[in-house]
């Protein structure tokens, strides 16, 4: 589906939410099984309701074996009733970390619709979700608000054990698609879950053709107030909206 290619942040935002970090100390490493990160995601699923992260996006090309795109910006989520939206301010692109230069752009999603605004072109693109609202939405929170017990439904899940994460200790998980559909597009997943917080602090996804994309969040701010403004799009009085079709 062109909607999941489109939109990078809306496959990876991964982050369970789980208030703030709380005193109490992590599992040991040996003690931590796929139950263990599972019922932190569920914990941390409970009480999902905003956050925020910085993040860092990277596409791998497997032809050339290094990275031919970064992107960097702010992320943000909120719930609202039962629906989910969701807003990605990129603000520098590049080649690679030391040749990122502005290149401002905004994905938005809300209402069953993903919104694109290229302010240099002045255009909004915008896509219609429709009867994948749900599969979307799903997606949005793989870890963002997203529980454990509906991670299982999609994925056939595998612990890989742990890993420290910029001094974050992490239980990783594999994610294989069930749906032969989302397979076509990722081949595997696999998200580090702060076993402190129940939440994802770094995602990876395996295209089938060998190329991967990789996400980094840091300062990640959790259930606190976000303004309305946010999840809005400061468009001007002239910019064009489009609406593809497929």
């Amino acid at each position: 589906m062109k909607l999941f290619c489109l939109a990078f942040p809306m496959l990876f935002v991964v982050h369970v939410l789980s208030g703030h970090r709380a005193a109490q100390q992590p599992p040991p490493a040996s003690a931590v099984t796929l139950e263990t990160v599972l019922k932190s995601m569920d914990a941390a699923a409970a009480k999902f309701n905003t956050t925020q992260a910085n993040f860092e996006w990277d596409r791998y090309e497997r032809v050339i074996n290094e990275v031919d795109d970064v992107q960097l910006g702010t992320i943000y989520y909120r719930r609202t009733g039962k629906d989910v939206e969701m807003k990605a301010d990129i603000k520098t692109a590049g080649a690679s970390r030391d040749k990122v230069k502005p290149e401002p752009q905004f994905v938005l999603f809300t209402q069953g619709k993903v919104q694109r605004y290229l302010p240099k072109a002045d255009q909004v693109t915008v896509y219609d979700v429709g009867k994948n609202r749900s599969e979307v939405e799903a997606y949005l929170v793989l870890g963002f608000g997203g529980s454990g017990q509906d991670l299982v439904k999609a994925f056939d899940v595998t612990y890989q054990g742990p890993e420290v994460i910029d001094g974050v200790s992490a239980g990783k998980l594999q994610l294989i698609p069930k749906s032969e559909r989302v397979r076509n597009m990722f081949a595997k997943i696999l998200l580090w879950i702060d076993l402190d917080r129940g939440i994802s602090v770094q995602q990876q996804f395996f295209e089938p053709d060998g190329n991967y994309k990789l996400a980094k969040y840091t300062s990640i701010h959790v259930n606190e107030k976000i303004p309305d403004e946010v999840f809005h799009l400061k468009t001007t009085g002239k910019t064009q909206t489009i609406s593809p079709r497929g």
